[in-house]
Protein backbone atom coordinates (compact mmCIF):
# COMPACT_ATOMS: atom_id res chain seq x y z
CA UNK A 1 0.00 0.00 0.00
CA UNK A 2 1.35 3.44 -0.96
CA UNK A 3 2.67 5.68 1.80
CA UNK A 4 0.23 8.45 0.86
CA UNK A 5 -2.85 6.28 1.26
CA UNK A 6 -6.08 7.88 2.43
CA UNK A 7 -8.11 6.82 5.45
CA UNK A 8 -10.68 5.37 3.05
CA UNK A 9 -8.11 3.26 1.20
CA UNK A 10 -6.65 1.90 4.42
CA UNK A 11 -10.13 1.14 5.77
CA UNK A 12 -11.05 -0.69 2.57
CA UNK A 13 -7.86 -2.73 2.77
CA UNK A 14 -8.55 -3.62 6.40
CA UNK A 15 -12.13 -4.73 5.71
CA UNK A 16 -10.98 -6.95 2.86
CA UNK A 17 -8.12 -8.38 4.91
CA UNK A 18 -10.40 -9.29 7.81
CA UNK A 19 -13.01 -10.82 5.51
CA UNK A 20 -10.29 -12.97 3.94
CA UNK A 21 -9.37 -14.22 7.40
CA UNK A 22 -13.03 -14.85 8.28
CA UNK A 23 -13.29 -12.04 10.81
CA UNK A 24 -16.13 -9.55 11.05
CA UNK A 25 -15.51 -6.64 8.69
CA UNK A 26 -17.07 -4.13 11.11
CA UNK A 27 -13.96 -4.53 13.25
CA UNK A 28 -11.97 -2.55 10.68
CA UNK A 29 -13.89 0.63 11.40
CA UNK A 30 -14.10 -0.03 15.14
CA UNK A 31 -10.34 -0.47 15.43
CA UNK A 32 -9.60 2.67 13.44
CA UNK A 33 -12.00 4.79 15.48
CA UNK A 34 -10.62 3.48 18.76
CA UNK A 35 -6.99 3.98 17.75
CA UNK A 36 -7.69 7.53 16.60
CA UNK A 37 -10.08 8.45 19.40
CA UNK A 38 -12.53 9.71 16.78
CA UNK A 39 -16.28 9.38 16.38
CA UNK A 40 -17.80 8.20 13.11
CA UNK A 41 -18.62 11.72 11.94
CA UNK A 42 -14.97 12.75 12.23
CA UNK A 43 -13.93 9.67 10.28
CA UNK A 44 -16.41 10.33 7.48
CA UNK A 45 -15.17 13.89 7.19
CA UNK A 46 -11.59 12.65 6.94
CA UNK A 47 -11.96 9.68 4.59
CA UNK A 48 -10.24 11.39 1.66
CA UNK A 49 -7.43 12.81 3.78
CA UNK A 50 -4.00 11.19 3.81
CA UNK A 51 -3.40 8.97 6.82
CA UNK A 52 -0.11 9.64 8.65
CA UNK A 53 2.42 6.86 8.15
CA UNK A 54 2.82 6.13 11.88
CA UNK A 55 -0.92 5.75 12.35
CA UNK A 56 -1.18 3.58 9.25
CA UNK A 57 1.49 1.23 10.52
CA UNK A 58 -0.11 0.95 13.95
CA UNK A 59 -3.48 0.30 12.37
CA UNK A 60 -2.19 -2.34 9.96
CA UNK A 61 -0.44 -4.12 12.82
CA UNK A 62 -3.64 -4.11 14.87
CA UNK A 63 -5.69 -5.44 11.95
CA UNK A 64 -3.22 -8.27 11.38
CA UNK A 65 -3.25 -9.13 15.09
CA UNK A 66 -7.05 -9.19 15.15
CA UNK A 67 -7.07 -11.42 12.08
CA UNK A 68 -5.12 -14.00 14.08
CA UNK A 69 -7.70 -13.86 16.91
CA UNK A 70 -6.59 -11.08 19.23
CA UNK A 71 -9.72 -9.30 20.60
CA UNK A 72 -10.18 -5.69 19.55
CA UNK A 73 -10.40 -4.56 23.17
CA UNK A 74 -6.99 -5.96 24.03
CA UNK A 75 -5.53 -4.17 21.02
CA UNK A 76 -7.04 -0.79 21.86
CA UNK A 77 -6.80 -1.31 25.61
CA UNK A 78 -10.36 -0.44 26.54
CA UNK A 79 -14.06 -1.21 26.19
CA UNK A 80 -17.15 0.84 26.92
CA UNK A 81 -19.51 -0.13 29.73
CA UNK A 82 -22.50 2.04 30.63
CA UNK A 83 -21.08 4.56 28.13
CA UNK A 84 -17.82 4.85 30.04
CA UNK A 85 -14.42 3.63 28.78
CA UNK A 86 -12.76 1.03 30.99
CA UNK A 87 -9.22 -0.21 30.64
CA UNK A 88 -8.93 -3.95 29.95
CA UNK A 89 -5.88 -6.17 29.75
CA UNK A 90 -5.18 -9.87 29.30
CA UNK A 91 -5.67 -10.15 33.09
CA UNK A 92 -9.32 -9.08 32.88
CA UNK A 93 -12.43 -10.19 31.06
CA UNK A 94 -13.75 -8.00 28.29
CA UNK A 95 -16.99 -6.28 29.42
CA UNK A 96 -20.14 -7.56 27.72
CA UNK A 97 -23.62 -6.09 27.21
CA UNK A 98 -25.23 -8.86 29.27
CA UNK A 99 -23.36 -7.64 32.34
CA UNK A 100 -24.77 -4.16 31.77
CA UNK A 101 -28.20 -5.73 32.17
CA UNK A 102 -27.17 -7.16 35.54
CA UNK A 103 -25.91 -3.77 36.72
CA UNK A 104 -29.09 -2.06 35.53
CA UNK A 105 -31.15 -4.61 37.47
CA UNK A 106 -29.16 -3.95 40.64
CA UNK A 107 -29.57 -0.20 40.26
CA UNK A 108 -33.32 -0.60 39.89
CA UNK A 109 -33.50 -2.81 42.97
CA UNK A 110 -31.61 -0.38 45.21
CA UNK A 111 -33.17 2.81 43.86
CA UNK A 112 -34.82 3.67 47.18
CA UNK A 113 -31.98 2.46 49.39
CA UNK A 114 -30.05 5.30 50.97
CA UNK A 115 -26.23 5.14 51.04
CA UNK A 116 -26.04 1.39 50.36
CA UNK A 117 -22.95 -0.59 51.34
CA UNK A 118 -22.04 -2.61 48.23
CA UNK A 119 -19.58 -5.46 47.69
CA UNK A 120 -18.42 -6.48 44.20
CA UNK A 121 -16.74 -9.89 44.46
CA UNK A 122 -14.31 -10.87 41.71
CA UNK A 123 -14.38 -7.38 40.26
CA UNK A 124 -11.89 -7.91 37.42
CA UNK A 125 -11.53 -4.59 35.61
CA UNK A 126 -13.97 -3.07 38.11
CA UNK A 127 -16.81 -2.46 35.69
CA UNK A 128 -19.61 -3.58 38.02
CA UNK A 129 -18.56 -1.97 41.28
CA UNK A 130 -17.23 1.21 39.67
CA UNK A 131 -20.36 1.65 37.57
CA UNK A 132 -22.54 1.21 40.65
CA UNK A 133 -20.47 3.88 42.40
CA UNK A 134 -20.67 6.20 39.39
CA UNK A 135 -24.44 5.81 39.19
CA UNK A 136 -24.89 5.94 42.97
CA UNK A 137 -22.28 8.34 44.38
CA UNK A 138 -23.76 7.93 47.86
CA UNK A 139 -22.88 4.22 47.95
CA UNK A 140 -19.93 2.82 49.89
CA UNK A 141 -18.43 0.32 47.43
CA UNK A 142 -15.82 -2.37 48.00
CA UNK A 143 -14.14 -4.22 45.12
CA UNK A 144 -12.35 -7.53 45.68
CA UNK A 145 -10.47 -9.95 43.44
CA UNK A 146 -8.18 -12.92 43.93
CA UNK A 147 -6.02 -11.62 41.06
CA UNK A 148 -3.73 -8.77 42.09
CA UNK A 149 -3.15 -8.02 38.40
CA UNK A 150 -6.88 -7.60 37.76
CA UNK A 151 -7.28 -5.49 40.89
CA UNK A 152 -4.52 -3.18 39.63
CA UNK A 153 -6.53 -2.62 36.45
CA UNK A 154 -9.64 -1.88 38.52
CA UNK A 155 -7.67 0.70 40.50
CA UNK A 156 -6.59 2.41 37.28
CA UNK A 157 -10.19 2.54 36.10
CA UNK A 158 -11.35 3.95 39.42
CA UNK A 159 -8.68 6.64 39.24
CA UNK A 160 -9.57 7.47 35.65
CA UNK A 161 -13.21 8.00 36.53
CA UNK A 162 -12.40 9.68 39.87
CA UNK A 163 -14.39 7.17 41.91
CA UNK A 164 -13.59 6.69 45.59
CA UNK A 165 -14.00 3.00 46.37
CA UNK A 166 -12.15 0.41 48.44
CA UNK A 167 -9.97 -2.26 46.78
CA UNK A 168 -9.12 -5.50 48.59
CA UNK A 169 -7.20 -8.54 47.34
CA UNK A 170 -8.36 -12.02 48.25
CA UNK A 171 -10.58 -14.99 47.49
CA UNK A 172 -14.34 -14.41 47.63
CA UNK A 173 -15.25 -13.08 51.11
CA UNK A 174 -11.80 -13.54 52.68
CA UNK A 175 -10.92 -9.80 52.45
CA UNK A 176 -14.12 -8.70 54.23
CA UNK A 177 -14.43 -11.05 57.20
CA UNK A 178 -16.73 -9.74 59.97
CA UNK A 179 -18.35 -7.22 57.58
CA UNK A 180 -21.90 -7.16 56.25
CA UNK A 181 -23.27 -5.45 53.14
CA UNK A 182 -26.62 -4.23 51.87
CA UNK A 183 -25.79 -5.44 48.37
CA UNK A 184 -23.48 -8.17 47.12
CA UNK A 185 -22.91 -8.58 43.39
CA UNK A 186 -20.62 -10.78 41.34
CA UNK A 187 -19.91 -12.00 37.84
CA UNK A 188 -17.96 -15.13 38.83
CA UNK A 189 -16.40 -17.83 36.65
CA UNK A 190 -19.29 -20.06 35.55
CA UNK A 191 -18.38 -21.79 32.29
CA UNK A 192 -18.00 -25.58 32.55
CA UNK A 193 -14.64 -26.92 31.39
CA UNK A 194 -16.44 -29.16 28.90
CA UNK A 195 -17.75 -26.09 27.06
CA UNK A 196 -14.26 -25.06 25.96
CA UNK A 197 -14.81 -26.93 22.71
CA UNK A 198 -17.80 -24.69 21.93
CA UNK A 199 -16.10 -21.37 22.54
CA UNK A 200 -14.74 -18.90 20.01
CA UNK A 201 -10.97 -18.83 19.69
CA UNK A 202 -10.82 -15.09 20.42
CA UNK A 203 -12.19 -15.82 23.91
CA UNK A 204 -10.57 -19.15 24.64
CA UNK A 205 -7.08 -18.18 23.56
CA UNK A 206 -6.93 -14.67 25.01
CA UNK A 207 -9.25 -14.03 27.96
CA UNK A 208 -8.14 -15.17 31.44
CA UNK A 209 -9.31 -18.72 32.20
CA UNK A 210 -9.33 -17.91 35.93
CA UNK A 211 -12.26 -15.58 35.28
CA UNK A 212 -14.05 -17.87 32.82
CA UNK A 213 -14.11 -21.47 34.00
CA UNK A 214 -15.35 -23.20 37.13
CA UNK A 215 -15.37 -26.80 38.28
CA UNK A 216 -18.45 -28.88 39.11
CA UNK A 217 -20.08 -28.19 35.76
CA UNK A 218 -19.54 -24.45 36.23
CA UNK A 219 -21.22 -24.33 39.65
CA UNK A 220 -18.23 -24.44 42.02
CA UNK A 221 -18.14 -20.71 42.84
CA UNK A 222 -21.93 -20.51 43.25
CA UNK A 223 -21.76 -23.42 45.70
CA UNK A 224 -19.31 -21.46 47.83
CA UNK A 225 -21.38 -18.29 47.57
CA UNK A 226 -24.53 -20.15 48.62
CA UNK A 227 -22.86 -21.44 51.79
CA UNK A 228 -21.31 -18.12 52.82
CA UNK A 229 -23.71 -15.45 51.58
CA UNK A 230 -25.84 -15.11 54.73
CA UNK A 231 -22.72 -14.37 56.77
CA UNK A 232 -21.95 -11.26 54.73
CA UNK A 233 -25.33 -10.06 53.45
CA UNK A 234 -27.49 -7.96 55.75
CA UNK A 235 -31.13 -8.77 56.47
CA UNK A 236 -32.81 -7.23 54.60
CA UNK A 237 -30.26 -7.43 51.82
CA UNK A 238 -30.00 -8.01 48.07
CA UNK A 239 -27.57 -10.11 46.02
CA UNK A 240 -27.15 -10.49 42.29
CA UNK A 241 -24.98 -12.97 40.41
CA UNK A 242 -24.43 -13.24 36.69
CA UNK A 243 -25.05 -16.82 35.54
CA UNK A 244 -24.61 -18.93 32.42
CA UNK A 245 -27.24 -19.08 29.69
CA UNK A 246 -28.76 -22.36 30.94
CA UNK A 247 -27.86 -22.36 34.65
CA UNK A 248 -30.91 -20.65 36.11
CA UNK A 249 -32.70 -23.61 37.64
CA UNK A 250 -29.56 -25.28 38.98
CA UNK A 251 -28.11 -22.14 40.58
CA UNK A 252 -31.49 -21.22 42.04
CA UNK A 253 -31.75 -24.68 43.63
CA UNK A 254 -28.29 -24.27 45.19
CA UNK A 255 -29.15 -20.99 46.87
CA UNK A 256 -32.67 -21.98 47.83
CA UNK A 257 -31.37 -25.07 49.62
CA UNK A 258 -28.72 -23.06 51.48
CA UNK A 259 -31.08 -20.14 52.21
CA UNK A 260 -34.54 -21.70 52.67
CA UNK A 261 -36.18 -18.51 53.95
CA UNK A 262 -34.76 -16.24 51.24
CA UNK A 263 -36.56 -15.14 48.10
CA UNK A 264 -34.49 -16.61 45.27
CA UNK A 265 -35.24 -16.22 41.57
CA UNK A 266 -33.52 -15.84 38.23
CA UNK A 267 -34.19 -13.60 35.25
CA UNK A 268 -33.33 -13.77 31.57
CA UNK A 269 -31.45 -11.26 29.44
CA UNK A 270 -32.74 -9.47 26.35
CA UNK A 271 -31.72 -12.45 24.22
CA UNK A 272 -33.92 -14.75 26.27
CA UNK A 273 -31.09 -16.57 28.06
CA UNK A 274 -30.73 -17.17 31.80
CA UNK A 275 -28.53 -14.30 32.96
CA UNK A 276 -28.92 -13.25 36.60
CA UNK A 277 -29.65 -14.97 39.90
CA UNK A 278 -31.28 -12.61 42.41
CA UNK A 279 -31.68 -13.05 46.16
CA UNK A 280 -33.50 -11.08 48.83
CA UNK A 281 -32.92 -11.82 52.49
Amino acid sequence: MATNATYLEVLQWASSFLAHHKREEYAAERLLLDLLGWDKTKLIQSLQAEIPEAIKQRYQAAIKAHATGMPIQYLTGFEYFFDRPFKVTADTLIPRPETEEVVARVLAEIDSLQAPKILDVGTGSGIIGLTLKAERPDAAVTLTDISSEALAVAKENGKQHQLAVRYLAGDLFAPVTKEKFDVIVSNPPYIPEIDKQLMEDVVLEHEPHLALFAENDGLAIYQRFAQELSTYLKTPGFAAFEIGFNQGQRVKALFQQALPTAHVWYEKDLAGNDRMLLIQL
